[in-house]
């Protein structure tokens, strides 16, 4: 069993921003959430393939405290580090490709970096790429913030199943190898 987490902001205003994309990928392997207030987060089970349960998770504290809610799911539900699988966007990645990687530094991202500071490094990343903003006219802050473009909106959805299924392929895997995924083929 794996604790599968999306990362994302609560609240209807952050929902189709490029920093909730983990959210949306999670929300593709099931749709039966609970809310539960005492994990900080609204939780899941599901049986991606045959005779493999996992627990689902959407952080409902914000992006960067993330790792109080992952910490409490681990604690919980007693997962090691290394049976945490977590999803994120990632702007160092170009839109429609997914990196998958166990360990690693946070790149900057503040809900990897409050996971990292609560749970150690040693967990499994999904990285989704959302594409390099021009920081020249705008910070990442706010990029992150705001939703996809018109061209990205038409393959969005074709991303997140992409991604939601080769997650769901990967956790049937007994070993994780670093791979990229082409989301949009």
């Amino acid at each position: 069993m794996k604790l599968v987490v999306g990362l994302g902001n609560p609240g209807a205003q952050y929902a189709r921003t490029r920093h909730n994309i983990g959210f949306m990928v999670v929300d593709m392997l099931t749709g039966k959430w609970k809310d539960a207030p005492k994990l900080k987060s609204l939780i899941a089970s599901e049986e991606l393939a045959p005779g493999q349960k996992h627990i689902l998770a959407k952080p409902q504290t914000f992006m960067n405290l993330s790792g109080e809610a992952v910490q409490r799911i681990m604690q919980f539900y007693k997962f090691a580090p290394e049976d945490v699988w977590v999803i994120f966007d990632d702007v160092d990645v170009p839109f429609g490709r997914m990196r998958l990687r166990i360990g690693g530094s946070s790149s900057g991202h503040q809900g990897v970096k409050s996971i990292i500071q609560h749970i150690g490094p040693n967990f499994v990343r999904a990285r989704i790429g959302i594409s390099l903003n021009d920081r020249s006219k705008e910070s990442s802050e706010e990029y992150v913030l705001k939703p996809f473009n018109d061209e990205e909106q038409k393959v969005l959805s074709h991303v997140i199943w992409s991604a939601s299924a080769d997650i769901t392929a990967q956790l049937s895997s007994p070993t994780v190898a670093e791979s990229t995924f082409d989301l949009l083929s």
